[in-house]
């Protein structure tokens, strides 16, 4: 089993929402900084939002006022809440998480130890 689990992708349309989630059960101590990244294909993963511990979030400037991140401690899950979505948005989408707290809002892809498999997101016109 992978450490993190995402699930919720899915083919919408566009200005459709969906509700990705990420649990991390195995891995509750390393929730202190975890992050949502996406990659489409031919393209680098990149970034899209991070949560810290208090819930303090970022977010890439593309999804920010349409994507929103947050996390249960209590589930150990990450969610990320995508509406009015774009094609653009049609990417694989994973969730990443590490123990390290600083830097979280800035760190990219190779400050995160611990990687879901991924879920599809397809958005079509």
């Amino acid at each position: 089993q992978a450490p993190l689990v995402e699930s919720g992708g899915g083919s919408v349309q566009a200005g459709e929402s969906l509700t990705l989630s990420c649990e991390a059960s195995r891995y509750s101590s390393s929730t202190n900084c975890m992050g949502w990244f996406r990659q489409a294909p031919g393209k680098e993963r990149e970034g899209v939002a991070r949560v810290d511990r208090d819930n303090g979030t970022s977010y890439e400037d593309s999804v920010k006022g349409r994507f929103t991140a947050s996390i249960n401690n209590a589930k150990n899950t990450l969610y990320l809440q995508m509406n009015n979505l774009k094609p653009e948005d049609t990417a694989m989408y994973y969730c990443a998480a590490t123990w390290i707290y600083s830097n979280c809002h800035t760190r990219g892809p190779d400050g995160f130890p611990h990687w879901g498999r991924g879920t599809q997101v397809t958005v079509s016109p």
